[in-house]
């Protein structure tokens, strides 16, 4: 197989990828993986090909993200996301004329997959690492946190045609002046072809965090949490001394989605709140989240770490809820706390919750002192939740998330073939 992944975002929206790439070339298929530039580094010495795909959206997504002030603000981006993704449906247009994939693993962000694969005649696989495609009458689409009725919760899917609806003009663009094509509905949603075919859907989740729903397809495929450990990370001196003290240690970080303008009193928060816990805090500042103006003898500030490596060091971990990040905190085994912003973060939350692996999550705009104080001291000094996310951690462990979906791709490749 010659696969390219077309994907685009922030981290979370790349490492799954690069972990199954590295995996296909493990077991002697070629994987190409067009993303942003920044990550470039990363995938290649994963030994995976490269594609820079994204790289203008990427940084309008970083630049904006710290100077938000809350979700509303990620709506008005939309509005200048329109020549960033033009250049990149050109991007993976020209990516996928030289990797001359026999197969395209598409990310819903990267818009052009499945209509470039119908341009050169080989099959699409839709992916994502959260249960947003599929339709079902178990949960609603995890923007919505709040299961409803089965037939609400089914219907609520059709939020996978904002993008259609948002950006289908663009696409028909590129349908009909780059490949060739006809136009689409600028009502279709991800999971369909332009001829009503539906796309095999490809999960990186595990079944252990979110069952199958009874009602999923035979083509939605949940194959585990594709995971590849960092390689050669060695924390710098004085973060090896801090983390190897002893005292109980968590970690406290919001990745992008911490909203800048608010930076400097969540950073006060916090080292008050690590002070009347008694514990201490290793604190991501992540893309301008958190501003640690005042010093503490009970915090220390990075950028980032990566999380394979830091979370299994730590007692507990508090963060945004992001797939990626939810992912490491329980494959490491540790008790979590997820502060949600915007998104599936707050479905995150609640499957946490639901596995007594944490409390139940607390929207990052309601944390309080009194709020986070309470929390932290109970996921370091409450042995059920670190009982229930150890247990966790451990069925996480036995999974083999990436063989499994080459298993499923290998199945795809045949029978197109």
């Amino acid at each position: 197989m010659r696969i390219l992944i077309l994907t685009s975002g922030t981290r979370g929206d790349v490492d799954p990828y690069m972990a199954l790439a590295a995996r296909l070339r493990a077991e002697g298929h070629g994987a190409v993986v067009g993303a942003p530039e920044p990550f470039r580094d990363e995938i290649e010495a994963a030994g995976a090909g490269f594609e820079a795909v994204g790289t203008d959206m990427f940084s309008l997504i970083r630049t904006a993200m710290g100077g938000m002030t809350g979700p509303t603000d990620s709506v008005k981006l939309l509005g200048a996301m329109k020549t960033a993704v033009r250049t990149s449906l050109s991007e993976q247009w020209q990516a996928a004329k030289r990797a001359d994939p026999t197969l395209i693993i598409s990310h819903p962000k990267a818009l052009g997959g499945a209509h470039i694969a119908e341009r050169l005649r080989v099959p699409a696989v839709a992916s994502i690492p959260i249960p947003f495609l599929t339709p079902t009458k178990v949960f609603p689409v995890p923007f919505m946190s709040r299961p409803m009725p089965g037939p609400i919760n089914r219907a609520s899917y059709q939020f996978n045609r904002f993008s259609a609806v948002a950006y289908g003009g663009l696409v028909n663009e590129f349908r009909r002046e780059v490949l060739g094509l006809g136009r689409v509905s600028r009502f279709s949603d991800y999971l369909h072809t332009s001829d009503g075919s539906r796309l095999p859907a490809l999960y990186g989740f595990s079944r252990h965090v979110v069952p199958v729903p009874p009602d999923y397809p035979a083509n939605a495929h949940v194959t585990g949490y594709w995971h590849r450990e960092s390689p050669g990370w060695v924390p710098e001196d004085d973060l090896g001394e801090f983390l190897d003290s002893g005292d109980p240690t968590v970690y406290i970080g919001f990745g992008s989605m911490g909203f800048g303008k608010h930076a400097v009193e969540r950073g006060r928060l916090i080292v008050e709140v690590v002070e009347r816990a008694g514990i201490r805090a290793v604190v991501a500042a992540g893309w301008g989240g958190l501003s640690l103006r005042e010093r503490s003898t009970g915090v220390f500030a990075l950028d980032e770490a990566p999380h394979d490596h830091l979370f299994p060091r730590l007692s507990a971990v508090v963060h945004h809820g992001g797939a990626g990040t939810t992912a490491a905190g329980l494959r490491a085994g540790r008790p979590t706390q997820v502060c949600p912003v915007l998104g599936d973060q707050a479905f995150w939350g609640e499957r946490v919750a639901s596995l007594n692996a944490g409390p139940r999550p607390v929207p990052l705009h309601r944390l309080t002192a009194e709020v986070l104080a309470d929390r932290l001291r109970q996921l370091v000094f409450d042995p059920r939740y670190g009982r229930h996310a150890a247990a966790v951690g451990a069925r996480l462990h036995q999974e083999d998330g990436t063989g499994n979906a080459v298993r499923v791709l290998e199945q795809l490749h045949a029978e197109n073939r």
